[in-house]
């Protein structure tokens, strides 16, 4: 083709053909859905394998139909808290293995009990470190403890049930200080250290869980100074946990993720208020289950049947990695004709019935990392799993020589002729020669001691935990690392049970990219400033005191002081060159927020200053509170010595219903008042009794505190007034006294 750019030969087939393409060299690939016929057939999950081949924008759809067996063997691991306040549900436990492995005999042919204690991690503040307490920590309990653990594996999966009520028999509790537990540190032990425990690949793996406590979380042993995450790996030596001390609790997607790659079903046992916090986990952790023990673990039998019932009837999936430019779309087709999504999975499934997923895979275009895709589709809970090859067409057969040659390699002779292979002999119908051409290397066997040298060339044998490919048989897609559910993180291939990475990553894992690390170099050159290991591009501080972004600072370091002490000159040199200064700026500005707290410091006058203020703020605060109790007590004293006057009626408001009163008295009389106010003597009890003048003298109207008439009397003026009640009185409706001495002022119209 004139046009040979990448662009001028992609297009439809009608278009190639016109410009002038000869038809066996146009190639239009094809999506196809592969699943071997002579494949081990899974008895749960099926199938096992399958091939997928997709083109940018192409989708490819199969069916994946899970089974649920009856009678399935069955692992129950009791993980239990021996901390002091589980002591009677401990007790319980001796009574457990003979009447459960009866209930379960009806679920399951092959059943098999374990069981491990845990407690905390074995470090202040979680435990007391007093040393009459240190061996004994239940000593407010009045018992005899065992000293306290992170977790120990006491007995191995087995189905002598006389063994493990001989393991409980002789457990004893221990004790801690605070409330959480460390569950979470024993139940990823558990999970990961498979080999100890015993668990089966062929059996349900159930993990009893049971406490009374909530569990330490990541990031709480700090408190503790325990600052290393945790790796996820089985650290039991001697069956005792030896890390408990030294890494941080896990998090709960790092739990999670061991459960699942482990396929192991939790069923936390909890007693009392505690229940709630660990049945809001659930969300978290798929394949979980919580259910609440009676006192004395009176229906631990029944529970643990019930949440086995519910586990083996519950069938989820999921995608155990994300593969980039691809996206699985999953449906469940449930036994009673319901749809939901893959991991809302089916409810209620009986046994041996089928669960039908519906798996769409679309591509959505093509990455530049190469290499082949592995998805796996895995139900949780089961111990069978859908692995996919997928095999992306992104570019045309003649650019792609290495998977010529594989393909060439792999499946046939150099003059076309299949071989007849078999598992471990490969014949064909030509001479053997040129065994040493089929060694990588002198010194390595013929085909990688992988498969059999025909002609000169290397014919893989067939695997059953998969591929073996390769010129000389030296990669497969199984005996690497994996990374976030890909071979070798999918940037590399496996070669040796090693990756070997494409170009541009790098670490075991291929999931590192190159350009990562320098991301790991501080001002000085130093990866992690020699105090850690670059991943990723992060820097993973070595020395637990330091820390950082480059683990640059390190104050209890031994050598931190004579490392920085130049930065330190640097800083507080008032005698140093411009061209010093600006050395300093360059070399040592990282260090000037973490060295140069000046404002921390105070000098003399800095001291004498806040505390005048400090004192003179104290003063006024002190005299402002004095003066306030002061008007209070005042106030007190003032309401108590008040007279009854002061609530009655003010004179003012009687004054004019008294003149209205003496004028009706004077209409009756035939006379015409002439009325007029008087005073008493110095104002006193103004509203006790008023005075009016009329022809003949002086009347005095008194009024009760309601403004009513009390009584009247005539009083010649120049007379004193009576003291104490008046008998002239026309209406009495209440007592009252008269003011002694009082005397009458006024005059006579």
């Amino acid at each position: 083709m004139a046009d040979g750019t990448q662009k001028g030969r992609c297009d439809t087939v009608s278009n190639l053909m016109k410009r002038g393409c000869q038809s066996d060299l146009v190639e239009n690939p094809t999506v196809r859905v592969t699943i071997p016929s002579d494949q081990e057939t899974n008895t749960q999950v099926t199938p096992a394998k399958v091939s997928v081949q997709l083109r940018p924008g192409s989708e490819a759809n199969f069916i994946l139909k899970v089974r649920p067996l009856e009678k399935y063997p069955v692992d129950l691991y009791y993980l239990v808290d021996v901390s002091a306040s589980m002591h009677n549900n401990i007790e319980k436990l001796n009574s457990v293995g003979f009447a459960l492995s009866k209930k379960m005999a009806n679920i399951s042919l092959d059943f098999r009990l374990g069981f491990g204690s845990y407690v905390d991690k074995t470090v202040s503040p979680y435990i007391s470190i007093h040393p009459g307490r240190i061996h004994n920590q239940c000593s407010d309990y009045n018992l005899d403890c065992m000293p306290p653990h992170g977790y120990i594996h006491v007995l191995s999966l087995t189905d002598n049930i006389a063994e493990f009520r001989n393991a409980v028999n002789k457990q004893k509790i221990s004790g801690n200080i605070d409330t959480p537990e460390g569950g979470f540190d024993a139940m990823l032990q558990a999970a990961v250290c498979q080999s100890h425990i015993g668990w089966r690949k062929e059996a349900k793996r159930l993990l009893l869980v049971m406490t009374d406590q909530t569990s330490h979380l990541a990031l709480d042993s700090k408190l503790a100074g325990i600052v290393i995450p945790h790796d996820g790996n089985c650290h039991l030596k001697d069956n005792v946990y030896v890390k408990a001390t030294s890494m941080e609790h896990p998090s709960l997607g790092q739990l999670s993720e061991k459960l699942i790659d482990n396929n192991i079903n939790v069923i936390f046992a909890v007693q009392g208020s505690q229940f709630h916090w660990y049945k809001d986990l659930l969300p978290l952790l798929p394949g979980t289950v919580a259910r609440q023990i009676e006192s004395q673990a009176a229906n631990l039998n029944d529970l643990v049947v019930e949440a086995y019932q519910k586990l083996i009837s519950e069938v989820k999936i999921q995608v155990d990695n994300q593969i980039q430019d691809l996206n699985f779309n999953i449906t469940a087709i449930c036994p009673d004709g319901s749809k939901k999504t893959g991991m809302e999975g089916c409810k209620n499934v009986g046994y041996n019935e089928e669960v039908l997923f519906n798996v769409s895979v679309t591509m959505k275009g093509c990455d530049t990392t190469g290499g082949r895709k592995y998805a796996i589709l895995k139900p949780i809970g089961f111990n069978e799993t859908t692995i996919i090859n997928v095999q992306k067409s992104c570019a045309c057969q003649s650019g792609d020589s290495a998977r010529q040659k594989r393909v060439w390699a792999d499946e046939t002779f150099p003059d076309g002729r299949q071989p007849d292979c078999s598992d471990n002999d490969c014949s064909s119908h030509g001479d053997t020669v040129h065994s040493e051409r089929c060694r990588q290397h002198p010194n390595q066997p013929i085909c990688s001691g992988q498969g059999n040298c025909i002609d000169g060339k290397c014919f893989c044998y067939k695997n059953k935990l998969g591929k073996v490919y390769g010129k000389y048989c030296e990669m497969d897609d199984f005996s690497c690392p994996y990374h976030q559910g890909n071979l070798c993180s999918g940037n590399g291939e496996c070669e040796a049970g090693k990756c070997k990475c494409f170009a541009g990553w790098e670490g075991d894992r291929c999931q590192c990219s190159l350009q990562s690390a320098k991301q790991c170099l501080n001002s000085k050159g130093q990866i992690c400033s020699g105090r850690g290991n670059c991943v990723c591009g992060k820097c993973e501080c070595t020395d637990p005191r330091s820390f950082g972004r480059f683990c640059e600072y390190c104050p209890a370091c031994n050598k931190a002081c004579e490392e920085n002490w130049n930065c330190v000159q640097c800083h507080h040199s008032n005698n140093a060159s411009q061209a010093k200064l600006d050395q300093c700026k360059t070399s040592c500005a990282y260090l000037l927020h973490y060295i140069d707290q000046t404002s921390e410091c105070f000098s003399g006058r800095s001291y004498f200053r806040v505390f005048s203020i400090i004192f003179i703020v104290t003063f006024l605060i002190g005299l402002l509170v004095v003066l306030i109790i002061r008007q209070i007590i005042l106030q007190g004293n003032s309401n108590k010595v008040k007279s009854s006057a002061d609530y009655r009626v003010s004179a003012t408001k009687k004054i004019p219903l008294a003149r209205k009163r003496l004028a009706a008295q004077a209409l009756q009389r035939g006379k015409k008042p002439k009325l007029q106010p008087l005073k008493p003597e110095e104002d006193r009890d103004p509203d006790f009794s008023h005075f009016f003048d009329t022809s003949h003298g002086v009347s005095t109207i008194s009024y009760d505190s309601y403004g009513r008439a009390v009584w009247k009397q005539f009083v010649p003026l120049g007379d004193d007034l009576p003291q104490g009640p008046c008998a002239q009185m026309s209406k009495v409706d209440m007592g009252f006294l008269w003011p002694p001495g009082s005397r009458v002022m006024g005059s006579v119209n």
